[in-house]
């Protein structure tokens, strides 16, 4: 400290304070016996008493109405000596003016004098770990509305012998889809990071940079991947890089309503679930919104442009690597859902994986902030970490209970789809349960733990498809005991 907290005005003379006196009762309140008849009471106005009569101020008293906000907030009498060292007070001072050794002492005493007001904590309800289940269900909307796509281009894509048991055009549709899905994640990761140093121009600018080269490389990817006769699934992959990039700068630039709009032509979808519509109109429908999602990023990107939008001090390229591992084993895993069976049994599986999208979110969002008001409520480590694992329970039962209730509902509105059988629903919650936490995991900054166990259980049921219920299950597991490893600790959940 280079100067006192309390504010003084300037004196030429520093006497020393006179040593306190015990209170006296005041004259005026001491008690007298009555006068006797027929005398006059001599006391009956004795009027004010001489000033020098008057009892000596307890400078104690002074002292902690002076200090009574502080010490009434204090949970140990040295916060309180502290607070009087820095105010000025030397031992010898406090022994001349209150009585009392040193300001250790002086800080017992008042503590013991004033009482315990320590305010409320308050539930951070408009903090960073706060989001609207509104804006969430909307990301989720936008994440699912893409799958119409694929309505509408199913008759354009029919034709060419398949491979690996799938229809003809799969594996280039599914190449160019993972490839989009690394590469976004790991990008969305850097231009987050950029925003959240306050760089908007910056977090622009690498979007500006990295959209583009991710749609070329999972037109790339999708092209090698190409076998003859896979030409128009491959220009379809192409148009879905762009989209995929596209859409990625609308969502990290806070733009979903229109990336909403731009997805509305989509909804010609609905009615080729019954009748058949000329391949102009589908062409039409689905270059009409690829080109206005491309537009509205262009639009966005803008001011990534400009002179000075680089940035200054921003995250190296390698710490969105583990984001991008961690988007390659999600993704894979999603896929191994879609396409366990049959691409029309799997398809309201995919479907209700991407649209709980939206309320995972939300919860994640949810686990977050009740996690930060416990720790500002709670006293003891032992009632924080039961109140963690009781809301991460929580968090993760509702997640499942709604990824059930869209797979059910999406069961019934896709065309052809099979009722799903017991063991299948089993698996697609092991899969819901094994991406929540990994995305849990990943908000506290454990993504490469998250990503390694997400890539083992992808490459597990890559390798052996019959073990994807145990693969799957055994990456829940894993991911259980990591959160509940990590997350019971107060020190990590800091804003």
């Amino acid at each position: 400290m280079s100067g006192s907290l309390w504010l003084k005005p300037p004196t030429t003379a520093t006497p020393l304070p006179a040593v306190p006196r015990p209170r006296r009762e005041h004259p005026a309140t001491r008690a007298t016996p009555p006068p006797a008849e027929g005398h006059a009471d001599p006391s009956a106005d004795p009027g004010p008493p001489p000033a020098d009569e008057w009892p000596a101020a307890d400078p104690m008293d002074e002292l902690a109405e002076r200090l009574d906000g502080f010490v009434a907030v204090a949970v140990h009498p040295d916060e309180i000596a502290a607070i009087l060292e820095s105010d000025g007070m030397t031992d010898d001072h406090i022994r001349l003016t209150y009585g009392r050794a040193d300001s250790f002492a002086l800080a017992e005493d008042l503590y013991a004098r004033v009482e315990r007001r320590h305010p409320e904590p308050t539930a951070l309800r408009d903090g960073p770990w706060h989001s609207e289940l509104a804006g969430c269900l909307l990301r989720g909307l936008v994440f699912a509305l893409p799958g119409l796509a694929y309505v509408l281009a199913a008759p354009l894509l029919a034709g060419g012998g398949g491979r690996a048991g799938l229809p003809g055009g799969t594996i280039p549709l599914l190449a160019g889809a993972v490839t989009g899905w690394v590469w976004n994640q790991a990008l969305s990761h850097r231009a987050y990071t950029w925003l959240g140093l306050g760089e908007r121009a910056a977090a622009a600018r690498a979007l500006l940079v990295g959209a583009p080269a991710g749609a070329l490389a999972g037109t790339a990817v999708a092209l090698a991947v190409a076998a003859p006769g896979e030409t128009p699934a491959a220009v379809f992959a192409a148009g879905q890089s762009l989209y995929l990039a596209a859409a990625t700068v609308l969502l990290v630039m806070g733009r979903e309503r229109a990336l909403l709009r731009a997805l509305s032509p989509l909804a010609g979808a609905f009615p080729a679930f019954r009748w058949d519509l000329p391949d102009a109109l589908r062409a039409g429908l689905l270059l009409a919104s690829l080109a206005a999602a491309v537009a509205c990023a262009a639009f966005v990107v803008r001011p990534g442009a400009r002179r000075g939008a680089r940035g200054r001090g921003g995250p190296a390229p390698a710490a969105s690597l583990p984001y991008g591992l961690f988007g390659l084993g999600s993704g894979l895993l999603v896929l191994h859902a879609g396409v366990g069976d049959t691409l029309v049994s799997g398809a309201g599986a995919v479907i209700a994986l991407t649209l709980s999208m939206g309320p995972a979110e939300w919860l994640l969002y949810r686990f977050r902030g009740e996690s930060l008001t416990r720790l500002r409520t709670l006293t003891t480590a032992r009632e924080f970490r039961r109140a963690v694992t009781g809301t991460l329970v929580l968090c993760l039962g509702g997640y499942l209970t709604v990824l059930l209730a869209l797979t059910l509902a999406a069961t019934l509105v896709w065309p052809d789809a099979s009722w799903p059988t017991p063991p299948r629903i089993a698996t697609l919650l092991l899969i819901g349960t094994v991406l929540w936490l990994g995305l849990l995991l990943q908000a506290f900054g454990a993504v490469l733990s998250a990503a390694g166990v997400c890539l083992l259980a992808a490459a597990a049921q890559t390798a052996v498809p019959a073990a994807g219920p145990l693969a799957a299950g055994g990456a829940a597991a894993l991911l259980a005991v990591l959160s509940c490893v990590l997350l019971v600790r107060p020190t990590v959940h800091r804003v």
